[in-house]
């Protein structure tokens, strides 16, 4: 249809995001390993959902860690959205306190955010 912009799903993002790091993660000294998914989300039956947050799974903790420290920070922690996705209250009771233990934390739009995002992180001093 002519005016339809196709928009990529969160999961789309964020692998598309994924394939950039393994191509582009040698150029930062980084192993590819240390940025990694932190399957939180999704939908789950109710068994599944109580043996996850029983085995230690929290509402509100961002898609992706990147275990590298640069400048003040321990860490980067990457919440990935679509365009027009927003910030959920969990998440917004969780970016904080990760910030408090020194964490950096971003909100992206986009794996094209999240890829710059990256770059200015390891970038830091």
């Amino acid at each position: 249809m002519i005016g339809q912009v196709n928009v990529m799903s969160e999961s789309a993002e964020q692998k598309a995001l994924i394939e950039w790091w393994a191509l582009e993660c040698r150029y930062f000294g980084v192993p590819e390993c240390l940025l990694m998914a932190i399957p939180n989300g999704g939908k789950r039956d109710r068994v599944t959902g109580a043996r996850l947050k029983a085995e230690g799974v929290r509402a509100g903790v961002p898609d992706l860690f990147l275990a590298v420290a640069r400048g003040p920070w321990h860490g980067l922690w990457i919440e990935m959205k679509t365009e027009k996705g927003k910030v959920s209250r969990e998440q917004k009771k969780m970016i904080p306190l990760l910030c408090e233990q020194g964490y950096h934390v971003i909100v992206c739009h986009g794996w094209v955010e999240a890829e710059a995002a990256i770059e200015c992180y390891l970038r830091a001093a």
